[in-house]
C-alpha cells in the first residue's frame, strides 16, 4: 500500500489532502500542529495516523520522516502543505514576519524534502508542494509570502531536474483564494469582514466562485498518482481562472 506525509493536515487544504488520499487507498501520516484538530481528520479513516507538532528546524523534520518511516516502513508521497500567509507591504514587514514566512513556507518543505529524498528514490515517488497563485503573480502587500511560494515552486522545479532520472517527480499546485480558514484569518489581519472579503474574493474569479479544498485535494491526489507520471517540475494553477 501506498504512503503519504502531509504537512499542515489539521485544517483546510491539508487536511482535505490527508482525507483525499486516506479514501483513495492510501496509507496518511497528518502532520500539524492542532492536536485537536488532527484527531477530528484521524477520525475519517483507520488509514490515517497522526503528528502533532512544530516544525521549527530540520532536526523536527528529520523526526517527522523517522516517525513516519516506522509508522508504515516506507513513503510514496510527500506533501507540503503546511504554511502561513502575513499580508504586509516590505516597510510593514519586520525581520520576524520575513524569516518566519520563509522558514515555515520554504524551509521546512526544503528540509522536509531532502530527508524524504532517499526513500522516495527507492520507492520511485513523488512530492507535491502547495504553492499558490501569489507564487506566479504578484499582489499588494505579500511581499513575504509571494516570495516564499515563488522560491517553493522554484524548488520543485530544481528537485525535479536533479531527481527525474531517479524516478522522482516534483510539481506544485498553484490555488487562488480557497475556503479555508486562513481566507477567514487574512480577512481579520486587513480588518475587512469575512463576507466583504469573500465577495471580492469571488468578484476576481473568472469562474464566479473560490475554490473548495476538496477540489485542491483532488488535483494533489492526481498529481501522486501513475495517471500523473509524464507531469514533472510544474506549477498547475487550480484558481477558477484567474492568472489567465
Amino acid at each position: 500500500m501506498s504512503v503519504v506525509l502531509v504537512t499542515g493536515a489539521s485544517s483546510g487544504i491539508g487536511a482535505a489532502v490527508a482525507i483525499a488520499f486516506a479514501e483513495s487507498g492510501w496509507e496518511v501520516m497528518a502532520a500539524g500542529r492542532d492536536e485537536d484538530r488532527l484527531s477530528e481528520v484521524a477520525e475519517v479513516s483507520d488509514a490515517i495516523a497522526t503528528w502533532a507538532g512544530e516544525l521549527e528546524d530540520s532536526e523536527d523534520c528529520d523526526e517527522l520522516v523517522a516517525e513516519t518511516l516506522d509508522e508504515f516502513g516506507s513513503l510514496n508521497c510527500l506533501v507540503n502543505s503546511a504554511g502561513v500567509l502575513p499580508r504586509a507591504d516590505a516597510i510593514e514587514t519586520s525581520d520576524e514576519i520575513w524569516r518566519d514566512t520563509l522558514r515555515l513556507n520554504l524551509d521546512i518543505p526544503f528540509y522536509l524534502s531532502r530527508t524524504a529524498l532517499p526513500e522516495l528514490i527507492r520507492t520511485r515517488g513523488n512530492i507535491v508542494n502547495i504553492a499558490s497563485y501569489w507564487g506566479l503573480q504578484a499582489d499588494e502587500r505579500t511581499v513575504a509570502y509571494a516570495t516564499s511560494k515563488a522560491g517553493l515552486i522554484m524548488l520543485g522545479k530544481c528537485m525535479a531536474k536533479d531527481h527525474a532520472a531517479d524516478g522522482v517527480r516534483v510539481n506544485a499546485v498553484c490555488p487562488g483564494w480557497v475556503d479555508t480558514p486562513m481566507l477567514a484569518l487574512t480577512a481579520d489581519n486587513i480588518g475587512q469582514p469575512v463576507d466583504e472579503f469573500l465577495e471580492e474574493a469571488i468578484s476576481f474569479s473568472p469562474n464566479g466562485r473560490i475554490a473548495t479544498p476538496e477540489e485542491v485535494a483532488s488535483l494533489v491526489l492526481f498529481l501522486a498518482s501513475e495517471a500523473a507520471a509524464q507531469i514533472n517540475g510544474a506549477a498547475i494553477p487550480i484558481d477558477g481562472g484567474l492568472s489567465a
